[in-house]
């Protein structure tokens, strides 16, 4: 049986008692450590009753102690670390003094390596005014049912947070830590902090949308995150620095369309989406980025900056689709564009380019043609969406009811309504039915900025090149290198072959061939499969017919 402390000096005669006092709570909604403190005070006028030394106090704010906490308890480590490691001079009892048992353990595995270093260090254990004796059978039986006890407590408060969170999943309102560009207005229920509303901020909301702005427009991540570092009011709130993974993770979450996860399906959320965002417009430019950074075939510069145009952005027409140019100097410091893995077929670079822009210019000016071929028909893409979105519902029901069916256990039968068999089945051909509607859907992104600004451009060479007045003074700023490469990768698909004889140094004809968007040959974004396109056919060009090729 426990010892009430006013009995303790019989219990113990002649012995001075040391305090070693603990406080901890998982919940701390004004994070001031109020609880904590309060525990703390219980724990001091305990001992100054009875007129225990206290040594030390060690407290945990705003940590779980149940298995299924995620922050460290770092008080508590460094409180086993001090019973163990320096043990009590003589005529001296430490005695560890907390609340209740709950504020030192909601779980077993806790509890074991508590009541072994008390054990190892013959410490005394206190909590709800009583102290214990761990040396003793009784004791130990008593401090690990109340250590069950506390354990199972934990179990249904979990339990219960996890309805809690189901509930307002299925009702659309946030959870989780806070997103960045947002701000949340709190309410303490019931001794719990509960958000009651989420807003845009109206400082870094701002910065959500225009880094959207900046991708759709053809920047680089690493352009991306230089800017967000260079602005003070683009910080994160929690002062960590922009990097491209947390940029990446920002432009690609949906809670910037005002939505929210539940059961891994997006639904609508109770806040607004980030301005700008609520639009068709806005939605498009957010599905365009998303397919953008999720392209598996889409490649990265790592390392360095964007420093050729069509190195990795274009193809060899020998070897086909599947490898594609990069650029190396050459012995004289000029650089080549080739098939860099076989070294069979080159060209100079700055030919290439200018060959390629000058096409993509031209293109651009045949308004008819380069408008038919950007910008669907707006009924059209309408009734691709509805006919997706209708689809994508119909798979999803399908998909709920044999889920429903298979946990219905029929009495009469004594089997389920639908056989573990049969769901598995029914799941292997709907699943892939479903993201492939979703994948149509995300996919309809309608036409970038950057391809609009050429597009409506009297004169698209302004766009591309930019203007200089007559003493050079830029008076209006051309495409950045990423910008033109994300151009070249939208609406045209560049190969090259080899030269007719060794030594040619211009782009002779049906060298380097083109395939506009809507042409055959057009491939948007690059491949990875052995696919070849035959060098005759494209735009009506004759394949060369040499073997040869540098140039």
């Amino acid at each position: 049986m426990p010892f009430a402390p006013e009995y303790l000096h019989l219990v113990f005669p002649g012995v001075r008692f040391d305090a070693l006092l603990y406080g901890r709570n998982s919940d701390d909604p004004l994070k001031m450590g109020g609880s904590v403190e309060d525990q703390l005070t219980t724990g001091r006028n305990l001992c100054n009753r009875h007129n225990w030394h206290i040594r030390q106090e060690f407290k945990d704010t705003d940590v779980s102690a149940s298995r299924h906490g995620k922050k460290a308890r770092d008080d508590f480590e460094e409180l086993l670390s001090t019973i163990t490691g320096s043990p009590a001079p003589a005529g001296v009892r430490r005695i560890l003094v907390a609340y209740n048992a709950s504020r030192y353990y909601r779980d077993l595995e806790a509890y074991v390596r508590l009541r072994n270093a008390c054990l190892a260090a013959n410490v005394l254990l206190c909590y709800n005014g009583q102290v214990y004796d761990l040396s003793r059978r009784d004791d130990r039986k008593a401090t690990a049912m109340h250590a069950v006890d506390a354990e199972d407590e934990a179990e249904g408060l979990r339990d219960q947070n996890l309805r809690t969170a189901t509930l307002q999943a299925e009702a659309g309102k946030p959870h989780g830590k806070l997103l960045y560009g947002y701000l949340r207005e709190y309410a303490v229920v019931g001794g719990r902090k509960r958000c009651v509303r989420q807003y845009e901020d109206p400082v870094r909301g701002t910065y959500v949308f225009q880094s959207l702005q900046r991708i759709d427009t053809g920047h680089s991540m690493r352009s991306l995150v230089r800017w967000l570092k260079s602005v003070p009011e683009a910080a994160r709130p929690d002062g960590k620095p922009w990097n491209e993974i947390t940029a990446r993770r920002m432009l690609l979450n949906r809670a910037y369309l005002g939505e929210r996860v539940h059961n891994g399906t997006w639904v609508k959320g109770t806040w607004d989406p980030i301005k700008g965002l609520e639009t068709p417009e806005g939605r498009a430019m957010f599905n365009r980025v998303t397919v953008k950074l999720t392209d598996p075939a889409r490649r990265t510069q790592r390392g360095t900056e964007v420093a050729h145009l069509l190195s990795f952005n274009s193809y060899c027409g020998e070897c086909g689709d599947h490898r594609v140019l990069a650029a190396w100097p050459r012995a004289s410091g000029t650089m080549l564009l080739g098939c860099k893995e076989t070294r069979h077929l080159a060209i100079r670079e700055d030919l290439a380019d200018a060959y390629v822009e000058e096409a993509v210019i031209q293109w651009f000016r045949d308004k008819r043609k380069a408008t038919t071929a950007l910008v669907p028909d707006e009924g059209e893409v309408e009734e691709k969406v509805t006919s997706a979105q209708r689809r994508i519902n119909a798979y999803e029901e399908q998909l709920r009811e044999a889920r429903e069916q298979a946990e219905e256990f029929d009495e009469e039968t004594g089997r389920f309504k639908l056989s573990a068999t049969s769901l598995a089945s029914i799941e292997q051909r709907l699943i892939p039915k479903l993201e492939q509607e979703r994948k149509k859907l995300q996919q309809m992104t309608g036409v970038s900025p950057l391809l609009l600004s050429l597009l409506e451009s009297k004169d698209p060479d302004a766009v591309w090149n930019g203007l200089v007045d007559a003493d050079g003074k830029v008076v209006e700023p051309g495409l950045s290198l990423e910008q033109k490469r994300e151009v070249i990768r939208k609406v045209v698909t560049v190969r090259l072959y080899k030269a007719s004889r060794p030594g040619i140094r211009t782009v002779e004809p049906g060298r380097i061939k083109l395939a506009f968007v809507g042409q055959p040959g057009f491939r948007d974004g690059p491949l990875r499969g052995p696919v070849s396109v035959p060098a005759q056919g494209l735009q009506g060009v004759p394949a060369p017919g040499s073997p040869s090729g540098t140039g």
